[in-house]
C-alpha cells in the first residue's frame, strides 16, 4: 500500500473579500489538482486566479519538496479554506469637509494537498530466478 504525503501553501494579502474568495475555494474543495486547475481557469471570478496560484504552489511543494517520488495523478486537495487578512483603514472625502471611513479587506488562502507515493513495479518472478542462478554460479 502506498504512503500518503502532504504539503501546503499560503497565499496572504489577497485583495478580495474573504466571503467572495471562499465561494471560489468551495468549487475545488476535495477535488484532484488536475481537475481543480481546469475549473479555476474557467471560473470568471477575480478570486479564481489567487486560488489557482495557491493550489499550484501547494502542488509544486509536494512534488519538489518530498523525499520520495509522488504520483501526480493521485494529488488531491485535502484542505482549503479562506480567512480574513489584514484590514487597511481608509477615508473617503465627503461633502462639507467630512471624511467617511471604510476598510480595505484582504484574504488569506490556505491549501493542503495530499499525494501518494509512486508504487515501484515488482520484477517478474523469472527475472528474479535468473538473477539468483547467476549469483550462485559466481
Amino acid at each position: 500500500m502506498a504512503k500518503t504525503y502532504f504539503a501546503h501553501a499560503y497565499e496572504k494579502g489577497i485583495d478580495s473579500m474573504p466571503r467572495k474568495t471562499s465561494v471560489v475555494a468551495a468549487l475545488v474543495r476535495d477535488r484532484y489538482v488536475a481537475d481543480a486547475v481546469v475549473i479555476l481557469e474557467h471560473t470568471p471570478r477575480r478570486a479564481a486566479r489567487a486560488v489557482l496560484k495557491a493550489v499550484e504552489s501547494a502542488n509544486a511543494n509536494l512534488l519538489n519538496n518530498s523525499k520520495v517520488s509522488i504520483d501526480p495523478k493521485t494529488i488531491r486537495i485535502a484542505r482549503i479554506f479562506v480567512t480574513s487578512g489584514t484590514r487597511m483603514r481608509r477615508y473617503k472625502p465627503a461633502s462639507r469637509g467630512r471624511a467617511l471611513p471604510y476598510e480595505k479587506v484582504s484574504s488569506n488562502i490556505f491549501v493542503e494537498v495530499a499525494g501518494e507515493e509512486k508504487v515501484k513495479k515488482a520484477a517478474p518472478a523469472e527475472a528474479e530466478a535468473k538473477a539468483k542462478a547467476e549469483k550462485e554460479k559466481k
